[in-house]
């Protein structure tokens, strides 16, 4: 979730200044085919293959790049290598050996030996109030008039434009999904300053779901909230504090609080290393204290605690695999050094944010997608949270897809051991969708996902 040290490449934009419709391809001529190093953004879309399926291609980080998504999970990145586009395997570095034919901007594609042409969607883009600030939204609806469902994205602690990179607004409406998308405030093309202050966000989002409702009107059906990561901890509070939404979908967040995070990734740290025994967690429990109250006080207090963590366990072989969130980093550098890198990051976290009575009272039906091998959002404890909620009848719907990490992504492990991310999980995006179009999960199997507790 990144909630310590986030990436700080603000994306700035100008606002938009009034709603506008338009069409999903807003290219009104073709334009010449790619070549080296040439801006593929005007093929950012769906599209139908000539088999029935769809494909998105949706914006990265680099103009000259793509990233294509299937429903079933599969996915690759297209850039350029010697004149040609090659797809690479997942977030890999690796071939795939699909081929891409992507031609004139406005015009169809080809996909792995299947022809596609690209789907129109109802788009409006708009401006709206939030708390405070101005926000930058963008609805998308399948073509017509159809009544249909609405899903509200929930930004995680990224602090690029949701507007501008958010797959889910090609992809969805492929299958009837509605998606409304906007830029967290301080990102893209909203104004104010980016926070991780979950009360701020959680308002925002309130009136991204009102602006939804207001932009979308008689076509808006069921509408509620998908949130990521740390919006896992953004949407289910928005929910309480919004009566319209009538679901909550939170894909790979805790239900614990933000020390949490630190704290869990700290003991696979341990595991990982050989040091999962009891009496060395409890050790290393007493790191996690100290240095998640420096964090949480911006280096006001925890120093004494962290000293005597330091003198009796410094010297342990166990010390040196601890790295979590930013334990590693604290327990390791002077005050001064960690005051040096505070000050990077001047944005307000909900520290002290507690789920848990949220989670408690919330009448709103939810749906937790977990991922099973999380070591960004370790899940275990949440598992448990969430079982007995669900067990104690509270409208939650709980799932795992045992062999994913966080993203609900599997990967594989190359020659060093590090994680390489291959595909989203199989039956993760179907789930998503079969929740948000009936509120039930009746499309089983979804890939290796195992249902915890609650109502299917």
């Amino acid at each position: 979730m990144n909630l310590f040290l986030p990436r700080v490449a603000a994306l700035t934009a100008a606002l938009f200044a009034a709603a506008a419709v338009q069409a999903a391809d807003p290219q009104s001529a073709p334009k010449p085919a790619p070549g080296k190093g040439a801006d593929l953004s005007c093929h950012v879309g769906a599209y139908r293959l000539d088999d029935g399926r769809s494909v998105a291609l949706g914006r990265i980080d680099d103009p000259a790049a793509l990233r294509w998504r299937l429903l079933d999970g599969r996915t690759g990145k297209l850039a350029d290598k010697d004149g040609a586009l090659v797809s690479t395997l997942g977030w890999s570095d690796r071939a795939d050996g699909v081929k891409v034919e992507l031609g004139r901007c406005g015009e169809g594609i080809v996909f792995d030996g299947h022809r596609g042409e690209r789907l129109k969607f109802d788009i409006v883009d708009t401006t709206f109030d939030g708390a405070g600030v101005k926000l930058r939204g963008r609805l998308v609806l399948p073509a017509g008039q159809d009544k249909v469902p609405v899903v509200v994205m929930v930004h995680g602690s990224e602090n690029y434009s949701g507007v501008d990179l958010y797959y889910q607004q090609h992809l969805f409406p492929t299958e009837g999904v509605g998606v409304f998308v906007y830029d967290k405030r301080g990102t893209g093309g909203s104004s104010g300053k980016y926070t991780q202050n979950f009360h701020e966000l959680s308002d925002d989002a309130g009136a991204a779901l009102r602006e939804a409702l207001r932009v979308g009107g008689a076509r808006v059906g069921r509408i509620g909230y998908l949130g990521g990561s740390q919006g896992g901890w953004v949407a289910p509070l928005a929910a309480s504090k919004t009566p319209q939404a009538q679901f909550v979908e939170v894909g790979f967040g805790l239900a614990d609080g933000v020390l949490a995070e630190d704290r869990d990734q700290v003991v696979l740290d341990l595991r990982a290393a050989g040091f999962g025994d009891a009496a060395t967690l409890r050790k290393a429990r007493e790191l996690t204290d100290a240095t998640g109250l420096i964090a949480s006080t911006n280096g006001k207090r925890g120093w004494k605690e962290l000293d005597a963590a330091r003198a009796k366990y410094s010297r342990q072989p166990w010390w040196k695999a601890v790295k979590g969130e930013y334990s590693g980093m604290i327990a390791n550098h002077t005050p001064a050094e960690i005051a040096a890198e505070f000050a990077k990051y001047d944005f307000e976290v909900s520290w002290d944010y507690d789920p848990m009575p949220v989670l408690r009272t919330l009448k709103t039906p939810q749906l937790w997608m977990l991922g099973g091998d999380d070591i960004e959002a370790p899940s275990e404890e949440t598992q448990r949270r969430l079982t007995a909620l669900g067990r104690a009848g509270r409208p939650i719907t709980s799932v795992v897809f045992p062999q994913a990490d966080h993203g609900i992504l599997e990967f594989e492990k190359d020659a060093k051991g590090e994680r390489q991310h291959t595909r989203t999980a199989e039956g993760y995006v179907r789930m998503q969708l079969d929740w948000i179009k009936r509120g039930t999960l009746d499309g089983w199997p979804y890939g290796t996902a195992r249902q915890l507790a609650g109502p299917k």
